[in-house]
């Protein structure tokens, strides 16, 4: 089991850690929880989902399109494509930032600590 204490008093699993190593591990956590955070405006900005709205001829568009087919007309409040144009105009909440970016740090994290960094 991880354990947090484990973790900054570099050992786990029995194994020990260069103190280096959990510098270094903890460092490209923090910075992959802060990419995770900046790149969804825009990754959402380059499929279409904008602060102005839905950029035409984009990914958005078409999904919007058959998202109105497959619903007679219309786009309903709470789809995929509401929720992501919603996003991408005005951004995530304060709550989910810090989700995404706790997410994103234990990602990092971990994936360092896998490739041996």
């Amino acid at each position: 089991m991880l354990n947090v204490g484990d973790i900054v008093q570099g050992s786990f699993d029995g194994i020990a850690w260069p103190a280096s190593s959990v510098k270094t591990q903890a460092a490209i956590g923090v910075v992959g929880g802060g990419l995770a955070v900046a790149a969804v405006p825009m990754v959402l900005g380059a499929l279409g989902f904008t602060t102005t709205g839905i950029t035409g001829s984009s990914l958005a568009a078409k999904m919007m399109s058959i998202t109105a087919i497959a619903n007679g007309g219309g786009v309903p409040a709470g789809s995929l494509v509401s929720t992501l144009q919603s996003v991408g105009a005005a951004g995530l909440s304060t709550s989910s930032n810090v989700i995404l970016g706790s997410v994103g740090s234990v990602t990092s994290f971990l994936t360092a600590r896998a490739s041996g960094f």
